[in-house]
């Protein structure tokens, strides 16, 4: 399965339709967003930056950011693309959502406890699932800050560790483009789609392998 990754496109039209006229040239069997659709914004303001994407045709799924307005998430559950606490599947690839982020000194819009994180991944997940998580795990490149702090969830890392899922595709940190594994998962940070980022991904027998891409 070829997948196209995005996160963090906080209300950027012009990169996903600019990120849209590229799929035909991709062909891309899905599309998996990790949050902050919007920079603080609507469900109005959600629908323009994922229709361009949604034109498409491909399958697309996704879940909310910790900076996605308060009505986002009904808006994702309204269009049936909404990962959040559920498993969902497409083609026969399992999907695991986590939306929102860890708690922050911020006190942004959408924050779980550690212990919310580990209830939903625990509740959902099958075994060869992948993990669609705003927030990345803990201690990883994906959750590096410029200050060289890990700020990621230590719930959604002890889980990688015990489940081993073969896939984590996340966001949050902007900084924090990159490929890494945690022992056999491979965990990948696309880097915004506002500044032009997304990955490309491959599941072939239960292994994934990623490519990090500028527009």
């Amino acid at each position: 399965m070829k997948i196209v990754g995005v996160t963090d496109i906080h209300g950027n039209i012009r990169m996903s339709r600019k990120l849209a006229e590229a799929l035909p040239d991709l062909s891309p069997n899905l599309i998996l967003v990790a949050g902050d659709v919007t920079n603080f914004g609507t469900a109005t303001a959600a629908k323009r930056v994922l229709e361009p994407l949604l034109d498409r045709g491909i399958p697309l799924i996704a879940v909310f950011g910790n900076c996605d307005g308060r009505d986002v998430p009904d808006f994702l559950e309204e269009l049936r693309i909404s990962a959040h606490n559920k498993r969902v599947e497409v083609n026969g690839l399992g999907i695991v959502g986590v939306g929102g982020s860890n708690i922050t000194p911020f006190s942004t819009v959408w924050e779980l406890s550690e212990d919310e994180i580990e209830n939903i991944l625990s509740r959902n997940y099958h075994e060869g699932d992948v993990i669609l998580s705003h927030v990345p795990p803990y201690n990883t490149k994906a959750d590096r800050t410029h200050s060289c702090l890990h700020v990621g969830s230590k719930a959604l890392r002890r889980f990688i560790e015990e489940k081993k899922p073969p896939l984590v595709l996340t966001g949050h940190i902007h900084e924090a483009r990159s490929i890494d594994r945690i022992g056999e998962t491979l965990i990948v940070n696309p880097g915004p789609l506002f500044r032009g980022y997304y990955a490309e991904i491959t599941i072939e027998d239960g292994r994934a392998s990623a490519r990090l891409k500028r527009l």
